[in-house]
């Protein structure tokens, strides 16, 4: 004996047409939709992509004051101000070093040590082009020179003495201007021979007497110990 059981009827959305409802049927969606984000200034929040893109539209940066910009670089002064490297007194110290018989010491007043660094570095390259890498022999005889010449003025002044370590360097370096000549016409000249001996003692009594008559004018209590301060300046 066959059961009848009651079947609830089935209502289609389209009035009772079931082609029509299938023409209208709608995209599945996601299973998981997270909320929407209350603020409308944070897109990233809403996890909607293509919102996020539509509304981080940035724009170019305003600036109020443009000319000012290039004005504060104009006002700058040059690199070489900045590093307090004085290029005419330089030059001015090099011109003075020149003629052994009209040095003017208050030019040197003013201690510095780009001139020595720059003579002592061409000294050093008209030695390579000789053969001889004496780059830091150079820099440290030098040095060496300084502390000694140093030591042995203010021994001799004793209280009165006002002669720096900086300032020695500083002369030391200006007066090594002689021998850098020295070096560059070596450079033509045949080694060993007679002329370059002579050449190579003229060139040493000038950097000697320029450099005595420049600690002599410059550090106090210097004249009286004149020929001491000349064999500390020859070696």
């Amino acid at each position: 004996m066959a059961k009848e059981f009651n079947v609830p009827p089935v209502v289609f959305p389209s009035g009772g047409n079931p082609g029509a409802g299938a023409q209208q049927r709608r995209l599945p969606t996601a299973p998981f939709q997270p909320p929407r984000s209350a603020n409308p200034s944070i897109p990233f929040m809403s996890f909607d992509v293509g919102s996020a893109a539509a509304s981080t539209s940035f724009s170019a940066p305003q600036f109020g004051n443009t000319v000012g910009i290039g004005s504060g670089f104009e006002d700058e002064p040059p690199l070489l101000e900045e590093l307090g490297i004085n290029t005419r007194q330089i030059w001015s110290k090099t011109i003075s070093i020149l003629n052994p018989f009209r040095v003017n010491p208050n030019l040197h007043e003013d201690a510095d040590l780009s001139g020595p660094f720059l003579f002592l570095m061409a000294f050093g390259l008209f030695q390579l082009l000789a053969g001889k890498l004496h780059f830091g022999i150079i820099l440290g005889w030098v040095t060496v020179a300084a502390l000694f010449l140093y030591v042995v003025f203010n021994m001799l002044a004793g209280r009165n003495g006002n002669l720096d370590l900086y300032r020695c360097l500083s002369l030391i370096g200006y007066c090594m201007l002689p021998m850098v000549i020295l070096s560059a016409i070596a450079l033509f000249l045949p080694q060993g021979g007679m002329p370059i001996l002579a050449l190579a003692g003229v060139f040493v009594i000038w950097s000697t007497r320029v450099c005595t008559r420049l600690l002599v004018e410059l550090a106090s209590c210097g004249d009286e110990h004149r020929g001491l301060i000349a064999w500390a300046s020859l070696f």
